[in-house]
């Protein structure tokens, strides 16, 4: 499992976390898209906001592992701002390849991509 040295653990000041500290012995577990209601609690929203722009700042838009990135915090993006970057792709692998979609990013998000704004 690929560990993304640099990468925010979480973010700043909660308990929601990015990264996870060893591989599951029972596998990866599995990305799924979950849906982002409108009635989201204001800090899950910042939760997303902080993840996604740690991505950004990180990685760009290049494609990178999955390694020991949260599957909980990567499956509500995943499908929309996060995808695959590779054919065929497997949800339960610490190797499959991700990428962050800028556009959909900009889209969902556009407070992330202001030069001032931080998590």
């Amino acid at each position: 499992m690929e560990k993304h040295r640099g990468f925010p653990s979480r973010l700043p000041g909660t308990d929601y976390q990015f990264t996870i500290r060893r591989a599951n012995k029972a596998g990866a577990t599995k990305l799924v898209a979950r849906e982002r209601y409108a009635d989201r609690r204001p800090a899950d929203r910042r939760a997303d906001e902080g993840f996604l722009w740690a991505l950004k700042e990180h990685f760009g838009e290049e494609p990178f592992e999955r390694g020991n990135l949260d599957a909980g915090r990567l499956s509500w993006l995943f499908g929309r701002e996060v995808v695959a970057a590779e054919e065929p792709f497997d949800p339960e692998s610490y190797d499959s390849l991700l990428r962050v979609d800028m556009d959909r990013a900009r889209a969902s998000f556009p407070q992330i991509f202001d030069p001032d704004w931080a998590p």
